[in-house]
């Protein structure tokens, strides 16, 4: 237990730091973008901004919940509690819909009223096209490092920072289309913001709702391969996992000699617990229920 606990909070240390590296970024960004916005009369500019707001806040929500996440196991937990930080990326898609009505709301409005303020100078390409580029930073750097930890909760602030890519690249093409002599660019701009923001939200939940549901997180033949190759097995079924991305909990059955004494089809389970945990590293626990060779009441037979 000692050593899945120390395992928990390495890996919560490095998801932690990732994320107030990103923090600081996006709160440079989000000032930068809305009061500019705000100054120049853009509603794109500072609907741009108002989302990298959220994108900060996701990070104060995926900090929470990852220290949550970190927790060792307990009496009322004996799974421990790295589901917390799917729960966190659920947050931030629901941060991500709040951000979708702001935009959206303020965009309608100035459809509706005619009101087109917006004021493009160079230094509105100069904002947009600097943050467009931390954006991208950003964006590659949390990718890489969510896959290399396989932490939900960075991988849903990627997703979300990759919309912030997108919204800004709207946004430049509206502050051409406004400099053109199209004012209504503007508040239509931030309207394809709001789609952007909405298709991300979409795949935050989507993820989510995979580790929540106890969605499989590993092949079924990839691990009954490696457990039937241990020598002595005759056969192995009924593989299931679940569990987050980083930390898979697996179950199986195996078939043994009938013939053979419990100490050595203990030993035998174990070896398959060590071989499952080689092959795929990101298993915390693996159990295995071991039956006689022919056991009646199957519904399948031996598999390989």
């Amino acid at each position: 237990m000692a050593v899945e606990s120390s395992a928990g909070t390495s890996h919560a240390h490095r998801v932690e730091r990732v994320l107030w590296i990103v923090f600081v970024l996006n709160l440079a960004v989000a000032a930068a973008k809305f009061f500019y916005g705000l100054a120049s009369g853009s509603a794109s500019m500072q609907a741009d901004g108002i989302h990298s707001v959220f994108d900060s806040v996701g990070n104060i929500v995926g900090l929470v919940s990852i220290a949550l996440a970190a927790r060792p196991a307990d009496e009322g937990h004996p799974y421990g509690h790295s589901k917390f930080e799917t729960y966190g990326s659920l947050a931030i898609g629901a941060l991500l819909l709040l951000a979708a009505f702001e935009v959206g709301s303020g965009a309608v409005g100035k459809l509706m009223s005619g009101s087109y303020t917006a004021v493009v100078t160079p230094a509105s390409f100069a904002v947009m096209v600097g943050t467009l580029v931390i954006n991208l930073f950003v964006t590659t750097y949390e990718r890489r490092a969510g896959r290399r930890l396989k932490s939900e909760i960075i991988m849903a602030d990627a997703a979300h920072t990759l919309s912030d890519v997108f919204v800004s690249l709207g946004v430049i093409a509206g502050l051409v289309l406004v400099a053109l002599g199209f004012p209504q660019a503007d508040p239509l701009m931030a309207l394809v913001v709001t789609a952007a923001i909405l298709v991300s939200a979409w795949g935050v939940f989507r993820t989510a709702f995979r580790t929540l549901s106890d969605t499989a997180q590993l092949p079924e033949a990839a691990v009954r391969a490696v457990a039937a190759s241990v020598p002595g097995i005759r056969g192995v079924h009924r593989v299931r996992t679940r569990g987050t991305e980083a930390e898979v909990y697996c179950d199986l059955h195996i078939w043994v000699d009938p013939a053979m004494t419990v100490r050595d089809a203990h030993a035998l389970g174990d070896e398959v617990e060590a071989a499952v945990k080689e092959q795929f590293p990101a298993v915390r626990e693996v159990l295995v229920h071991i039956e006689p060779e022919g056991d009646a009441g199957e519904d399948e037979g031996p598999a390989r």
